[in-house]
């Protein structure tokens, strides 16, 4: 019988397959920087900034469990386009970022540190917080312990055992040591939430935000992307034309930072 830390080994594996390449060389249309944090047990994380002349604010980009930034940073002039910087974060073990995930509160740990590295230049209340599948427990977690402008949720689960339960109900998840509560997290959640998920969505089932859905504060949004399935929506019209109009609306033209 495995072990509880077998257990955790075992997931953090299967969830969390980055892969460390320390001489990647990123190629983007859109200006970037890269960033690097120390967090608190001397594993230093990776990142990239990508950078608008006038910001409106800040974009921190959580994204899913596959690929690193070589491949994610593709999707950045979606926000700069609209007049956002955009930080995007490799987790440990990812692309230039030290480590390797082992569990489930050194991930928030890390996203916290990092989180108050970024205060450090954007005003906390012109900071987006927008979670890609896997990624958007985190971003909740960032949004209930901290007070960002707005939290953005694309293809979230409702937890991770529901998730678990849905693709392999013949499993036995009690003792599965992770949690990734997103339904946890959005009750304690205190600014604006937005939800997107694709209908045709196989890999996180749709159900898990229509769940979600009935946690929302009244002023908060669910928007379903018809016939989309379970992707960073960069080349869906409807999500393309929707993030528009929150990001034109959300924050008002302040001075660049």
């Amino acid at each position: 019988m495995l072990s509880n830390q077998d257990w955790q080994n075992l997931l953090a594996d299967q969830l969390f397959p980055g892969k460390n390449t320390d001489s990647l060389i990123f190629h983007f249309d859109t200006p970037f920087e890269e960033k690097f944090i120390s967090v608190n047990d001397s594993t230093t994380l990776h990142g990239l900034i990508f950078k608008v002349k006038k910001p409106k604010g800040l974009i921190f980009y959580l994204h899913g469990s596959n690929n690193a930034l070589d491949k994610w940073g593709k999707i950045a002039s979606v926000y700069t386009v609209n007049g956002y910087d955009i930080f995007m974060l490799d987790y440990r073990g990812y692309g230039k970022s030290q480590g390797k995930v082992t569990d489930e509160n050194s991930l928030y740990q890390d996203i916290q540190i990092v989180f108050d590295n970024l205060k450090a230049t954007y005003p906390e209340n012109r900071i987006i917080v927008i979670g890609q599948s896997m990624g958007t427990a985190l971003a909740s977690y960032t949004a209930a312990n901290n007070h960002p402008a707005l939290l953005i949720l694309q293809a979230p689960y409702y937890n991770f055992k529901d998730w678990t339960n849905n693709i392999a109900p013949e499993l036995d998840t009690s003792n599965i040591p992770y949690s990734f509560d997103n339904a946890s997290f959005l009750k304690k959640v205190k600014c604006p939430v937005i939800i997107f998920h694709g209908n045709k969505d196989t890999a996180v089932y749709y159900g898990s935000s229509v769940k979600l859905s009935k946690l929302l504060k009244a002023s908060d949004r669910f928007i379903t992307l018809q016939n989309e399935v379970h992707s960073d929506f960069s080349k869906n019209k409807s999500y393309l034309s929707s993030i528009g109009s929150i990001l034109k609306n959300t924050l008002p033209l302040q001075p660049t930072y």
